[in-house]
């Protein structure tokens, strides 16, 4: 029989949730839990507008980090060749391309451990080239100081993209060219700054249940919920230590979603990285838990995404229309 459910708090954004609630949330009845999904999600959201952005990798490749997931790391034989960074004009056209494409967030990626001052000053010009669109700017480019972050702020940054990917105790098994802690630090730079904060994780490498609770208590203790909440699966490449993981079950995958939802009531949950694998089912799935926000266009930095004639069929079918700014 399964435990009772925890406190139900309609409306109350809380940064106190223990593991043991979260656990429990995990547990609940499919249907019970896509319930009380769905009803924080319309208590704070427009149950039937999704967020689109699109993702482009400005500088591809080369990145020190031991990052076990990704193409990009330099310690992983994966065929990618690596290049330098983009030039502004090139960025904007590609930007101007996504607006009239439904997109209302341009989100710009280089593969950094973190970025040199120089290199900065022209991803501040990308910034300010994409705000003069009328369009929301989000970059991610590793690890910041504080006075990055105040320079990317003054630019018209609006949100930083920097996940902490998984739970503490697991995060070792991913990741050792960087601590846990580098990453909080760089979150609370980019929170002292003003810019909205980017941050979620990917499941399906290899974690236990109880990294995907420890993940959602990680960021839902936070001491301000991130505004956008990237929840990913696991882009299988070939060359990379997780090449082989074995891919999360649809199901778990949409409560992962669902429990993000409950317990980060105002966040944007974005449906990120692995919608190529998953059917429209799970999908729908997905927007039903409290996920309202997509990534647009045939590539997330190295891997693939659906089409946008794809996505517009769906949105079709499930009656959802593009959030407005």
């Amino acid at each position: 029989m399964n435990a009772p459910a925890p406190e139900f708090r309609d409306g109350v954004i809380r940064h106190d949730w223990t593991r043991e609630e979260i656990a429990r949330l995990f547990t609940l009845p499919f249907a019970d839990l896509i319930f009380r999904a769905q009803t924080v999600h319309r208590q704070n959201f427009s149950a039937n507008e999704v967020q689109i952005s699109t993702l482009l990798s400005i500088k591809t490749g080369g990145c020190p980090e031991d990052c076990g997931y990704c193409s990009q790391s330099a310690s992983h034989e994966t065929g990618l060749k690596a290049s330098k960074l983009m030039d502004v004009e090139a960025v904007l056209a590609d930007a101007k391309a996504a607006k009239g494409g439904g997109a209302t967030r341009y989100c710009m990626g280089a593969a950094w451990r973190s970025p040199k001052d120089k290199d900065l000053e022209v991803v501040c010009e990308m910034v300010e080239g994409v705000k003069a669109l009328g369009m929301e700017t989000c970059v991610t480019l590793g690890m910041l100081t504080g006075a990055q972050a105040e320079r990317l702020k003054s630019a018209g940054l609006d949100y930083y993209n920097h996940n902490i990917d998984t739970s503490p105790e697991y995060y070792k098994e991913i990741i050792t060219t960087r601590t846990y802690q580098d990453r909080l630090d760089t979150l609370a730079h980019v929170r002292e700054a003003g810019i909205n904060v980017c941050c979620g994780g990917i499941v399906g490498m290899g974690e236990a249940d109880s990294d995907r609770i420890g993940m959602i208590h990680a960021l839902a203790t936070l001491p301000e919920h991130p505004q956008s909440v990237p929840i990913n699966a696991l882009m299988k490449i070939k060359g990379t230590r997780l090449g082989d993981s074995d891919p999360i079950d649809p199901i778990d995958f949409v409560r992962t979603i669902a429990v993000a939802r409950i317990a980060m009531p105002r966040s944007v949950v974005r449906l990120a990285a692995g919608r190529t694998n998953m059917s429209d089912e799970t999908q729908a799935l997905c927007f039903l838990a409290g996920a309202n926000s997509i990534f647009v266009g045939t590539k997330l930095l190295t891997t693939p995404n659906p089409m946008e004639s794809h996505d517009h069929k769906l949105f079709a079918k499930l009656g959802v229309r593009a959030m407005a700014l």
